[in-house]
C-alpha cells in the first residue's frame, strides 16, 4: 500500500498501528465526475477543510483537481497554507473571514477570501497594497442561517467599499443554505429569494460579481436553482449523501474505510460485566475480541451503548460496554476468533457493510461528524490500485 495524508510517507510506511483509514482516491475522482455532470455548467469547488473531512486534504485535493474540480475551499488559512506548500496552485476559497491580524497571510498565499466587515476590507486592501497584489474578495451574505455574513440590507454598502479599492476585486458574492437537506422545507427558497434580491440591488448599482454561489452539497443536488456559477461540494466528494435518501443524489461511492485488527481474545461467562463502569453484562458465555482503537482515535465512547457494531469474519458484531481511550471490545458469541483477524468499523467485509451513515444513526448525529472525527493517530493509506 501507498500512503498517506496526515503524516509523511516515510513515517507512514513504518507505522506499527493495526488501526488505519484507507482512502479510495478513485472513488473521490468518480464522485467529482458525477457531480460535475450534475451541476454543469457551474464550476465545481471541492471543499477540503478539516483535513479533507478526515480523508487527507492534500491527497483528496490532488485527486479532485485531476478529476475536473475547478476550485478548492477551506475554513482556515492554515489549511490553505498546507495545500500551497504541497504545490497546489488551484484557486482556494477561504470560507470564513479570518482574524483581522491574519489578512496579510491571505495575500501571501494567494487566496480568495470571505469578507463580512468594513474593517476587514480596509485592512485587506492595505495588505494587498503592501505586497503589490490584487486580492479576489467574496462577500458573504447572511440570508437566514445566522452564523456569519453581512446582513442583506448592508451588502450593497460593503460591496461599494470593496469595488472602490484598486487592490481588491469583488469576484464573488455568496450565501449558505441552512436546510437544503430537507427538500420540502420552503426556507431554502426564502434564502435564495433574499440572496437574489441582494444581487439585484448590486446590479442596479452596476456591480456584477462573476462568481455567484450558494450551493453546498445538498443545495447542489436537490435545488438546481441554487447552483448559479459555482457549487461548493463537500461531503458528496467523499461519497456520502448530505442526507439519507436525498432525492436526486447521484451515484456516489464512499471513499473511506476504517479498519483494525483483533489484538486480544478471551471467553467471559454469563453475568460478567465489561469495560469501565461494567455497564454491559453478558447474558450468556461469549468470546470477546479486543480491538486497539478507541475514542482517542475518533470512535465515540458511547458507541457500544447505543447499538454500534463492527465487522469481523464478514458478520456484524456488537461493540459491548463503553469504548475506552485506545481500545474497544466486541461480543463474538461462540464464533472462533483469532488475534490478527481484520475488524472493519466503516467499510465492507465480505457481503456485509457498515457505512459512516450507519454509525451516525446509532449516535443520532450526521456522517460528517463521524469521518471528520477520525483522529490523527490513525494513519491514512491510499491503496495503489485506486490512484
Amino acid at each position: 500500500m501507498a500512503l498517506l495524508a496526515s503524516v509523511p510517507p516515510e513515517r507512514a510506511r513504518r507505522t506499527m498501528r493495526a488501526a488505519r483509514a484507507e482512502v479510495d482516491l478513485g472513488a473521490v475522482a468518480h464522485n467529482v465526475g458525477v457531480l460535475r455532470a450534475l451541476v454543469a455548467p457551474s464550476l465545481v469547488c471541492a471543499v477540503v477543510k478539516a483535513d479533507g473531512y478526515g480523508h487527507g486534504a492534500i491527497a483528496v485535493s490532488e485527486a479532485a483537481l485531476d478529476a475536473g474540480a475547478d476550485w478548492l475551499a477551506v475554513a482556515l488559512i492554515e489549511e490553505a497554507a498546507v495545500l500551497r506548500k504541497a504545490g497546489i496552485t488551484a484557486p482556494i476559497l477561504l470560507l470564513s473571514q479570518p482574524r483581522l491580524g491574519d489578512l496579510t497571510a491571505v495575500v501571501r498565499y494567494d487566496l480568495r477570501v470571505c469578507i463580512t466587515s468594513p474593517v476587514a476590507v480596509e485592512l485587506l486592501a492595505n495588505a494587498a497594497r503592501e505586497q503589490g497584489k490584487i486580492v479576489p474578495v467574496h462577500l458573504k451574505v447572511d440570508t437566514g442561517m445566522n452564523r456569519i455574513g453581512v446582513a442583506p440590507a448592508d451588502a450593497l454598502a460593503l460591496a461599494l467599499d470593496v469595488v472602490k479599492r484598486p487592490e481588491l476585486l469583488l469576484e464573488g458574492i455568496f450565501t449558505h443554505c441552512a436546510v437544503a437537506d430537507e427538500p420540502d422545507n420552503p426556507f431554502t427558497d426564502e434564502q435564495l429569494d433574499r440572496y437574489e434580491a441582494v444581487l439585484a440591488k448590486l446590479g442596479d448599482a452596476g456591480i456584477f460579481p462573476s462568481i455567484r454561489h450558494s450551493a453546498n452539497s445538498a443545495t447542489a443536488i436537490a435545488h438546481p436553482r441554487g447552483r448559479y456559477d459555482l457549487v461548493r461540494v463537500g461531503i458528496a466528494v467523499y461519497g456520502i449523501s448530505p442526507a439519507p435518501g436525498l432525492e436526486g443524489t447521484p451515484d456516489l461511492r464512499p471513499a473511506l474505510s476504517l479498519r483494525a485488527e483483533v489484538s486480544f481474545v478471551k471467553r467471559v461467562t454469563a453475568g460478567e460485566g465489561i469495560s469501565y463502569g461494567l455497564r454491559h453484562r453478558f447474558e450468556s458465555d461469549a468470546t470477546v475480541a479486543t480491538v486497539p482503537i478507541g475514542y482517542a482515535d475518533g470512535v465515540p465512547r458511547r458507541l457500544g451503548l447505543v447499538g454500534g457494531e463492527v465487522l469481523i469474519g464478514g458478520k456484524k458484531r456488537p461493540i459491548v460496554g463503553v469504548v475506552t481511550m485506545d481500545q474497544l471490545m466486541v461480543d463474538c458469541g461462540d464464533d472462533h476468533i483469532e488475534v490478527g483477524d481484520e475488524v472493519v468499523l466503516i467499510g465492507t467485509q465480505g457481503k456485509a457493510t457498515i457505512t459512516a451513515e450507519d454509525v451516525a444513526t446509532h449516535l443520532d448525529t450526521i456522517a460528517y461528524e463521524i469521518v471528520c472525527g477520525i483522529g490523527p493517530r490513525v494513519p491514512r493509506f491510499y491503496p495503489r490500485g485506486n490512484d
